[in-house]
């Protein structure tokens, strides 16, 4: 989940947001539950064009890809305010991966490490001074569920609030980018995942688990497909790359009627949401390593405080205007009642 900025979390799930335990998003929690809401808790201010940092753990997982987006927090409980004011997308092994690269039991540069991983997003420029935001990661097209290596996970959300105030102001629309490169594929435009590229393909619908006493994998509905590694750009900007899937090629799980998962059980894990659509071609990976068309030499390290150098490509697309759907005149309380910061950091 979301380390920086500091997340709203919860309680029901300790924290963490996992569609496939129930917790459907946008947010780990909704706005009337956010930390931001108490006049005790510190607030955290940001400026218009301002690169913020955002990082994540690991947590012994590898691949899949990272969403990122900023919608008014008075709209911070609406998926579609989300979908059409998304900033960035980039791999979720950005800049990190496994403490020890030569463990292969489940596949290439798949094994555990949860060293930090992070990003940099800019804030938008058309917000108003003394606009209360919200910042959304998600985390889709992880995989390895529970040692089982042609498994993908469902979704996992988190957000985080702050206020803006200061910098350069202008009515420029941002447009969605996608930054490529991982720990398997450095210095490229493609990211390492599994099961869908697409934000929403893993988030179970309607489904909800069925908890059993004594059963650990009946509180997730996890796995949500079981295809091999592939590599690929997120939905919607697979136009120019030659390695893309999507859910069409792959076979989503079987769960049981009530609800309850059937396959072994993930430790912590993270999240995802939705781009525009575009054709799609795919290419399955070998576990043991890329494609011998595309291989990279991984990158050697060792430990959390070693990561790869990364010259990560980044791609621009067209992407919903940003205005379009984020209003950001002063209508809730929440904004009402921030005072002006003296402090900006």
């Amino acid at each position: 989940m979301l380390a920086k900025p500091s997340p709203r979390g919860n309680t029901k799930w300790w924290g963490t947001c996992a569609a496939g335990a129930g917790c459907k998003g946008p947010c780990d929690s909704p706005k009337a539950d956010s930390p931001f809401n108490s006049i005790y808790n510190p607030k955290t201010y940001i400026q218009r064009g301002q690169e913020l940092e955002v990082e994540w753990k690991r947590l012994n997982h590898p691949g899949g890809f990272v969403r990122l987006a900023i919608v008014p927090f008075n709209q911070s409980d609406s998926w579609d305010a989300f979908n059409n004011n998304v900033l960035k997308y980039t791999c979720y092994e950005t800049n990190c991966g496994p403490s020890d690269p030569s463990f292969s039991d489940f596949g290439y540069l798949n094994g555990p490490g949860s060293s930090p991983c992070t990003t940099t997003v800019t804030v938008p420029k058309n917000i108003p001074d003394n606009t209360a935001v919200t910042l959304q990661w998600i985390w889709y097209g992880g995989g390895v569920y529970y040692a089982q290596p042609d498994t993908s996970f469902g979704e996992y959300y988190s957000c985080s609030d702050a206020i803006v105030s200061g910098g350069p102001f202008s009515d420029e629309k941002p447009v969605a980018t996608f930054q490529g490169g991982d720990v398997t594929y450095p210095n490229s435009d493609v990211c390492k995942y599994w099961g869908s590229n697409k934000v929403g393909d893993c988030n179970f619908g309607d489904r909800y688990p069925t908890p059993v006493d004594g059963d650990l994998l009946s509180q997730s509905l996890e796995p949500c497909m079981r295809t091999p590694v592939t590599k690929g750009r997120p939905y919607g900007f697979e136009s120019g790359s030659s390695n893309s899937t999507n859910a069409s090629t792959a076979a989503p799980v079987s769960h049981s009627a009530d609800g309850a998962s059937s396959s072994p059980a993930p430790p912590q894990t993270k999240t995802v949401t939705t781009a525009a659509p575009a054709a799609s071609e795919s290419e399955t990976e070998s576990q043991s390593e890329p494609a011998s068309d595309n291989v990279i030499p991984a990158p050697v390290y060792s430990s959390a405080s070693e990561q790869p150098v990364n010259d990560n490509t980044s791609v621009v697309a067209p992407a919903a205007s940003y205005s379009a759907v984020a209003d950001y005149s002063v209508t809730d309380s929440a904004s009402k009642c921030i005072p002006r910061p003296t402090t900006l950091y």
